[in-house]
């Protein structure tokens, strides 16, 4: 039978599972409103760049006819900052329901009788999320900088292109991109994934926080917090050596080693993959009488923290339905088969691969061999 601790590492670990499948389908969403006014902004280009032929182009000039495309561009901005707060505060309230109900479910009910799980309301847990920075910024601010940002590279692009005698259409295009690409090869993609790395990092730093929240408010239970990575080959250094390492609750200090915890799991760098798992004290350590629990939930509130495990691993004795869950049925297929590894799944950034992908990177293994 597994300890407490065991199933609330496992539970956290399917739970952040989740959590990176929720993460795309915010970007999807996000970046969607942010193309919508793509087309708006490439109309305002022009008109802009119709009234300023080659030969009279001046910097200032320039400046004065970008105001429509520059409002433009500072409304998209605007709402997809707007529709992306709404996403994270309903997340901030759904994380700290969820933790709550795990430990409920786990707990042993003699445990959850002397201590009662506290709780934290959405809001508490939000604005938590919203007043503390992540990567330095906090997040009503990165929506700025991304838009600034993007406007620079606009006016470097027109710049550039007047100099090298483009016309407008070639400038709009350089800008944009062309329909054939997916609008991909133009100078606003950039912006696109700065923005999908902002939002998959907000989504994590609003998990996390959320966690440290319902973790503070129920600390007369916990001993520690343990960080627990994604461990594949696309792990970054950072969260490597940091995986299994305990931190005390709440003021996060190391516990039996000296590398700190930083900014934390979720949001120790951009796109972090990795959690958090607490671990509860024993039955004794919360000062509970032997005659008070049954020898099972004795045995299962031992205060041990479970064996260090990988990520394979600990798909590997996950039900089946679980790991179907997980990859798919097709990739739960493969790996079952024994024709994959999980590593195999991801790109060389760490991005998790589509079907079409692995598809197109096995054919050009396959081109290489039959050469």
């Amino acid at each position: 039978m597994p300890t407490v601790n065991q199933v609330l590492e496992d539970e956290q670990i399917a739970h952040s599972v989740s959590l990176e499948k929720y993460k795309v389908g915010v970007v999807r969403r996000i970046i969607a409103l942010l193309n919508r006014s793509d087309a708006d902004l490439s109309a305002a280009l022009a008109a802009a760049l119709e009234r300023l032929p080659a030969e009279s182009f001046t910097v200032e000039r320039l400046e004065l006819l970008l105001d429509q495309v520059r409002l433009i561009n500072t409304q998209a901005y605007a709402q997809v900052a707007t529709e992306l707060q709404k996403d994270l505060k309903e997340l901030a309230g759904y994380e700290v329901s969820w933790q709550q109900a795990l430990f409920e479910t786990v707990l042993p009910d003699p445990v959850l009788v002397r201590f009662p799980m506290a709780s934290v309301s959405a809001e508490q847990a939000y604005a938590a999320a919203m007043s503390r920075p992540f990567q330095g910024r906090l997040l009503r601010n990165w929506a700025t900088e991304i838009a600034a940002d993007r406007m620079v590279k606009v006016r470097n692009a027109i710049r550039t292109g007047y100099l090298e005698g483009k016309t407008t259409d070639q400038i709009i295009r350089s800008i944009r991109g062309t329909r054939a690409s997916g609008y991909a090869d133009g100078f606003l993609e950039r912006p696109r994934k700065d923005l999908a790395a902002v939002v998959r990092t907000a989504v994590s730093h609003t998990a996390a926080t959320a966690r440290d929240e319902f973790n503070k408010a129920n600390d007369e239970i916990l001993k520690a917090e343990r960080w627990v990575s994604t461990l594949d080959n696309k792990t970054s250094p950072m969260c490597r050596i940091r995986d299994q390492l305990q931190y005390t609750v709440n003021t996060h200090k190391p516990i039996g080693h000296k590398v700190p915890w930083l900014q934390g799991p979720g949001k120790i760098h951009w796109c972090c993959r990795s959690t958090s798992a607490p671990v509860t004290k024993s039955w004794k350590e919360l000062g509970m009488n032997i005659d008070e629990m049954t020898p099972a939930q004795r045995a299962s509130m031992d205060g041990q923290v479970p064996a260090n495990t990988t990520y394979s691993e600990w798909l590997n004795r996950q039900s089946d339905a679980r790991k179907i869950e997980v990859l798919g049925p097709a990739r739960y297929q493969l790996l079952k088969d024994g024709k994959l590894e999980l590593e195999d799944f991801y790109t060389p950034t760490g991005e998790w691969m589509t079907l079409d992908q692995m598809r197109a990177r096995d054919a050009a293994a396959f081109a290489k061999i039959a050469a």
